[in-house]
């Protein structure tokens, strides 16, 4: 079985708050088949998923917070 690199998409979503981070945490739950982590000081939430990065995009706009994809980070 080869060894496969997973790319994690990093995302900048405007978070100021807990409250924030936390609309992101439900929206993503929602959609399913994805790993997260949220870095709130930094505004960026790197995510992990089966979906394409459109779809996460939109996900994440649903939060009403402005959101922007960022790129592809090497996951290690």
């Amino acid at each position: 079985m080869a060894c496969v690199d997973l790319l994690k998409h990093e995302f900048f979503v405007d978070m100021t708050c807990e409250g924030c981070s936390n609309a992101v945490t439900r929206v993503l739950h929602r959609l399913g088949g994805v790993q997260f982590d949220i870095d709130l000081p930094n505004k960026k939430v790197c995510i992990d998923s089966e979906h394409n990065v459109d779809t996460l995009l939109e996900t994440l706009k649903k939060t009403g917070k402005n959101a922007s994809y960022l790129g592809e980070k090497s996951a290690q």
